[in-house]
């Protein structure tokens, strides 16, 4: 079929006030576009990182394998450990020295870290408050190193820099060597409820037993690539760690009553499980819809009272896994379930004191499975064969286990609050088992990366674990108090973790935000999830950075997100699109004052011109009523032309406006968005239209669009669902009158 030729006033008079602009000189400037490429942002891709966001034909990582003999002294709140570590140089370059990990040093009593954090008098101290702040000597935590020696059994070099070690290399270790060292060291355990911590124990007064959760536990190589060198900036207690992957052999010996939980393959059942806890076992891993508990209250609440003075060694294989962890008690109740990836078992694990039943029981490894299941689907399947959730009392993650929070009244009851909390936290830090234990980006320098990704994808767990789950953090809805807050309180997503001020909103609900703006409203599910899954797979077990990500994202979806990722990562701006201006039009067959002008300007009568439509605007003086009710095709000219140009079939479906709509959306925010509109009929339906975020190409501050109607509007909504983190919608509806949501909170607040 051919296209209709009409000249509608409305595009000549946009024609013609194009033309007849004067010309502004003005300087120079640089390309200030918000969709210009993120070249200058971006590393240079090479041949380990590449411009797809692929790894590249040379790309390599270090291994570190450990083999550790580990006491846990429940008596004294010790620990001790002998350990041998072996470095794989896989890089190409040679290395004088290594750079260890000592993160217990953070807690030591000359430790850094109190004294960069600011504190002020409070003109009230309990006398326990008052103690510890002016009285009690610091703790007396941190590594106490016994020796360093090299595989021969020499002293080794060494220099400690508060949470950081470096290892003098009597010769560099050059590329594809491999050099092993022993280190011996204790370090008295932190109550992790009193002092604070990623680990440490838990006191019971009321039965006299610790529950102990320990991580950060040994000495841990830093990394080393290409990217930047040794990853060795120190630990404040915030911003998490950059590991490499290894092979671990451990064996870890506890009081005899003990039940403990740890990374890698217990290889020893037989000497440290009863008969029937085994037989337990056995039955956990074939069942596949709810846990069995291997290791009943009963038992553990029998073991509180007896306090063995024997011992048992606890022993266990990990392999390819970055970091170790383990969590041990007499208190533990321990339950497990099947877990079908893809047709592999994974099983899912819990360890809980009474204290924490009957929500743990309820609840944790269900959690822990849902987090299992989604997961593998939207990033790949979980390679390990457990995954572990543990009455920790805090939120913390290590290969397949972490310590959680959440505990039930002493009557065995709890809230939906408590119970959304504990599961959400459990999804959460489970969920770490893919980011970064897998997918594994640096912690310390990236901690969306981390936190983010793991943030957004731990939504999608608990929309599946049950209908109707209450979400909060990390919808686009929930971030704009934060992004319309004090700029001088904000920083960029993309900033090192501890130079952020606002850590939870930044690193975690933000990029969650912005990733589920993606998938829902930018890139759709379909070639999100697909993307998404690619970068996943491309970066599992090795080291990523935000470009491999960025680039990632938009190879495998052929969508140009540079804009994005600049507005929403690189700077603190937010989102508040509007409504600036709604004209309606009509169509008629006679010649506008309007349009016989513009002809003019042209050198031309209107009569010259081809027969031709015209629109009127309603607030014009040639605009009656009659307009009201006449459609295009009611002329002539236009009912001819589809006559001999549209077959019945093609008739049959076109459209038949006769109002006209000229809308005019402004921008006050900094960030561009795609504009999603709603338009409500007099009739009581609707209709919604999204215009791509690239409308704003050309004029950072507004945009006009004209949308054809057969029917009368009587209201216009911009992100009606809020999707798209408006940080302001007091102007997202036409007419102005129409009182906002927005509008309605502070009415009512203003009442209250």
């Amino acid at each position: 079929m051919r296209k209709l030729f009409i000249i509608p006033a409305l595009l000549l008079f946009i024609a013609t006030s194009i033309f007849a602009q004067e010309t502004n000189r003005q300087k120079g400037h640089y390309n200030t576009s918000k969709f210009k490429q993120l070249n200058e942002e971006l590393p240079t891709p090479n041949s380990e990182h590449t411009a797809s966001g692929a790894p590249g034909y040379e790309y390599s990582q270090q291994q570190v394998d450990y083999k550790m003999d580990i006491i846990l002294d429940d008596e004294n709140q010790r620990i001790y450990g002998e350990q041998t570590i072996t470095y794989h140089n896989n890089s190409k370059d040679n290395l004088e020295y290594l750079w260890i990990q000592l993160d217990q040093n953070k807690r030591a009593a000359d430790s850094k870290t109190p004294d960069i954090q600011e504190n002020r008098v409070s003109e009230l101290y309990t006398p326990s408050q008052y103690s510890k702040n002016f009285i009690e000597s610091p703790f007396d935590g941190g590594f106490k190193i016994e020796y360093v020696k090299n595989s021969d059994g020499t002293d080794a070099s060494y220099l400690i820099n508060q949470t950081m070690m470096r290892l003098n290399l009597d010769k560099p270790l050059a590329s594809g060597e491999i050099f092993s060292f022993n280190i011996k060291w204790w370090y008295n355990i932190n109550n992790h409820v009193e002092q604070g911590g990623r680990s440490g124990f838990e006191h019971f007064p009321a039965d006299g037993n610790n529950s102990y959760v320990i991580a950060q536990f040994f000495p841990r190589l830093c990394v080393y690539n290409n990217v930047e060198g040794w990853q060795n900036k120190q630990f404040w207690g915030r911003s998490e760690f950059a590991l490499e992957f290894g092979n671990y052999e451990v064996n870890i010996t506890t009081p005899d009553d003990h039940m403990l939980g740890a990374t890698g393959v217990l290889k020893n059942k037989n000497e440290v499980l009863t008969i029937t806890q085994q037989k337990r076992l056995a039955e956990a891993r074939k069942s596949f819809h709810k846990p069995i508990v291997i290791a009943n209250q009963d038992e553990a609440i029998q073991a509180e009272k007896n306090k063995s003075k024997k011992t048992k060694t606890w022993k266990f294989i990990a392999e390819n896994v970055r970091d170790y962890a383990f969590a041990s008690s007499r208190k533990f109740i321990w339950d497990g379930m099947a877990v079908d990836i893809n047709g592999r078992t994974v099983m899912a694990y819990s360890y809980y004191s009474k204290e924490a039943n009957p929500l743990y029981g309820d609840h944790s490894t269900k959690a822990v499975a849902q987090a299992l299941i989604t997961y593998s689907k939207h990033t790949i399947d979980y390679p390990y064969h457990k995954a572990i959730s543990v009455d920790g009392q805090m939120g913390m993650e290590y290969p397949q286990i972490c310590f959680n929070p959440g505990r039930p009244n002493p009557d065995g009851t709890y809230s939906d609050r408590t119970k959304y909390r504990m599961i959400g936290v459990t999804i959460h830090e489970v969920g770490h088992n893919f980011f970064p234990m897998i997918i594994n980006s640096d912690e310390r320098r990236w901690t969306w990366m981390d936190e983010g990704l793991n943030s957004f994808v731990q939504i999608l767990a608990q929309i599946e674990y049950e209908n109707g789950y209450p979400l909060s953090r990390g919808l686009p809805k929930n971030i704009v108090g934060y992004m319309s807050g004090d700029q001088s309180q904000l920083a960029p997503i993309m900033t090192q973790g501890d130079l952020l001020y606002q850590f939870s909103n930044n690193a975690y609900a933000k990029p969650a935000a912005g990733l589920w703006i993606l998938r829902n409203t930018i890139m759709g599910p379909e070639l999100f999830d697909y993307a998404f899954k690619t970068y996943a797979k491309r970066w599992a077990f090795k080291h990523p950075t935000p470009a491999d990500f960025f680039r990632t994202m938009e190879d495998a979806s052929a969508m140009d997100l540079d804009w994005f990722w600049r507005g929403w990562f690189y700077t603190t701006g937010n989102n508040d699109i509007g409504i600036k201006d709604v004209k309606k039009y009509y169509v008629t067959d006679k010649p506008t004052e309007r349009a016989q002008n513009m002809a003019k300007g042209y050198g031309i009568t209107i009569d010259q011109l081809p027969p031709s439509l015209y629109l009127v605007s309603e607030d014009s003086h040639e605009f009656n009523d009659d307009l009201k009710n006449i459609k295009a095709e009611d002329f002539s000219l236009l009912s001819d032309y589809i006559k001999d140009n549209f077959t019945d079939e093609e008739k049959s479906i076109l459209k038949t406006p006769n109002h006209f709509y000229e809308l005019v959306f402004e921008k006050p925010g900094d960030l561009v968005m795609p504009i999603i509109v709603e338009f409500e009929y007099e009739d009581g339906t609707k209709e919604r239209k999204q215009y791509p975020a690239e409308i704003w190409k050309l004029n950072d501050n507004e945009v006009t669009k004209v949308f054809p109607s057969s029917k009368t509007i009587s209201k216009i909504t911009i992100d009606p669902d809020e999707e798209t983190a408006d940080v302001n919608l007091s102007n997202n509806s036409w007419p102005k009158n129409i009182e906002t949501n927005f509008e309605k909170f502070k009415r009512k607040k203003i009442k209250g």
